[in-house]
C-alpha cells in the first residue's frame, strides 16, 4: 500500500495538507516588503537566501478572512511546479501542525459542495485520528497565477545607492 508524507497545517480551523515534497521549509513570522497593486491575497515578498519569493495569505485566496497573525502564524515555502518551470512560493498558515503518512487508497475524492475551497484545489480527504485533513493540489491553486509569480522571482533585486 502506498503512502504519502503532508505537511498539515490550519487555516480557519481546518485543517489542510500539502504533500511534504513540495515543501521547502516552514518559517516563522518573518517582515514582509509590500509590493503595490498586488492582488489581496498577496501579502508581499520577503528574501530566502537572495532569492525573492512571494508570500500569499491562502485564506484570502480562499476567500476566507485574512490570516491574523498569532505567534502561531508561519509562513510555509513551498515549490510549485507550472508546467516547465518550478515557482518558490511562501503560503502564510494559521499553524503548522505536523508530517503524517496517509495512505493513497485511503484518500477520498473532494466534496461537490459545501467547502469553502474550490473543489479543484482538492486533491481529496485523508484522515487523521478522528479528523479529516483536505489535501490540496498545491499546483492547480496558482495555477492561473503561476506566471506572474514567476515573474516576481525573476525580477532582478536592485537597490538603490546613494553618492556622497
Amino acid at each position: 500500500m502506498a503512502t504519502n508524507q503532508f505537511l498539515t497545517f490550519t487555516l480557519a480551523e481546518e485543517q489542510y495538507g500539502v504533500e511534504v515534497v513540495q515543501v521547502r521549509e516552514v518559517l516563522s513570522e518573518i517582515p514582509l516588503t509590500v509590493i503595490p497593486r498586488m492582488p489581496d491575497y498577496m501579502k508581499g515578498v520577503i528574501n530566502i537566501r537572495g532569492s525573492v519569493v512571494p508570500v500569499v495569505d491562502l485564506r484570502t485566496k480562499f476567500g476566507l478572512p485574512e490570516t491574523e497573525k498569532t505567534v502561531d502564524t508561519s509562513i510555509i515555502v513551498m515549490d510549485l511546479h507550472t508546467g516547465e518551470s518550478t515557482v518558490t512560493v511562501g503560503c502564510l498558515a494559521d499553524s503548522v501542525q505536523e508530517v503524517v503518512d496517509i495512505a493513497e487508497d485511503t484518500i477520498e475524492p473532494p466534496p461537490t459542495i459545501g467547502t469553502s475551497v474550490d473543489a479543484r484545489f482538492i486533491r481529496g480527504l485523508g484522515q487523521k485520528d478522528e479528523r479529516f485533513v483536505i489535501i490540496l493540489d498545491i499546483d492547480l491553486v496558482f495555477q492561473a497565477e503561476a506566471e506572474g509569480l514567476a515573474g516576481v522571482q525573476e525580477a532582478p533585486a536592485t537597490r538603490a545607492s546613494v553618492s556622497e
